[in-house]
């Protein structure tokens, strides 16, 4: 198949599924166009079945908001015109499922067949926005295929928006060849001195990470243990966490590493991952933690309860309870064989979404759609 990937290129769980879907489906034998603003940030691979294809956006003076979904759709039906693809793949509602319906328009009776990836706050919080409620309703009803990242988020779409097509569940995956618990060698001693446990988080630092929560638990893990907490990645909400770091006195055990690509070459010298989030549809970087034998210690919110097994693979507590969180790290760092077990524990969970599994259900996925297509 020819297949034309939208999805935003910057950091965060969205983007990197959807690269590292089109590299798999590369893998495959199908042909893969990216279609975005700039380059998706773990799109590393250099090959001629995998195209980038630059949006340009004018900055035409009477634009207050340069309308970037109409240059989207313009690239896409290019892109598809051009390469004679056979199916869209959009990631997120909006803007990438609305300017694929537009270029699909514009091809007529040619149009590829549309397959929609909701990935959570493209329905929880942008879906239900009054501004996009109802474009966000028309392009669902208009896709030949929508799938989500878990259970919980198409429990979810179908209460507020009852699509017509039926929601295929597709979780997120993991390249368990890539992501695996082997340290490399000397990464402990790069991330924190001899003695001290590693506490780590991965986000793009928005509000619902609660990146100050990931502080707190580590306040009170270090009031009892050597430790030190590294935080990988950047957003909005880097300064509150560095605030309240210098509020609690823990400022000087606290790395930031900013965005990282190669986080796999980081999260092996983990031992624990801290995602205290207000909401997660899936929960991307506790899976990818997990397939390199980090316990997860997090929120039991959104879809995160279908990846974690509460005290088998890492634990749960409710959402702004980071008392909870601190008391089960302190305990688990201080139970070396308890803390073996949950590795191989989450190391074996993880196993169970890899990727060659997903690519599976996606093709099918795009096997009903095209045929829902020519059907119509």
């Amino acid at each position: 198949m020819r297949i034309g990937i939208a999805c935003w290129p910057t950091y965060g769980g969205s983007g990197a599924v959807a690269t590292e879907l089109g590299v798999a489906l590369a893998d495959h034998g199908h042909e893969v166009h990216f279609v975005s603003y700039a380059p998706p940030f773990r799109l590393d691979a250099v090959r001629r079945d995998i195209t980038f294809h630059p949006v340009s956006v004018s900055a035409y003076p009477l634009f207050r908001y340069p309308p970037y979904d109409l240059a989207l759709a313009s690239r896409l039906a290019e892109v598809a015109e051009e390469h004679r693809l056979d199916l869209f793949h959009v990631h997120y509602a909006i803007p990438h499922a609305a300017a694929a319906h537009l270029a699909r328009e514009m091809l007529g009776d040619a149009a590829p067949a549309l397959v929609v990836t909701l990935h959570g706050t493209d329905i929880t919080v942008v879906g239900t926005d009054p501004a996009y409620r109802r474009t966000t309703q028309f392009v669902l009803d208009r896709a030949d295929g929508v799938t989500s990242v878990s259970r919980w988020l198409a429990e979810e779409t179908v209460k507020v928006f009852a699509p017509q097509a039926p929601i295929r569940v597709v979780p997120n995956f993991v390249d368990l060849d890539r992501f695996r618990p082997a340290c490399p060698d000397g990464l402990h001693d790069r991330l924190a001195a001899p003695g001290e446990s590693v506490l780590m988080h991965v986000s793009n630092f928005r509000p619902v990470k609660r990146i100050e929560d990931v502080v707190r638990v580590f306040a009170l893990v270090a009031a009892v243990r050597p430790c030190r907490l590294v935080l990988v990645g950047d957003g909005p909400e880097r300064p509150r966490a560095e605030e309240e770091a210098r509020r609690l006195g823990v400022a000087r055990g606290v790395t930031f590493l900013g965005e990282r690509d190669e986080v796999e070459s980081l999260l092996p010298g983990a031992d624990v991952l801290l995602l205290p989030s207000e909401s997660e549809s899936f929960g991307l970087a506790a899976l990818e933690a997990m397939a390199c034998g980090v316990p997860v210690v997090g929120t039991r919110t959104g879809g995160l309860p279908e990846l974690v097994e509460d005290g088998v693979s890492g634990h749960l507590c409710e959402v702004g309870d980071y008392r909870c969180m601190a008391a089960f790290v302190g305990g688990l760092l201080a139970d070396p064989p308890r803390h073996r077990a949950l590795r191989e524990a989450a190391r074996a969970r993880a196993s169970l979404f890899g990727r060659t599994e997903a690519v599976r259900r996606y093709e099918e996925c795009y096997a009903e759609a095209m045929g829902k297509r020519r059907g119509s």
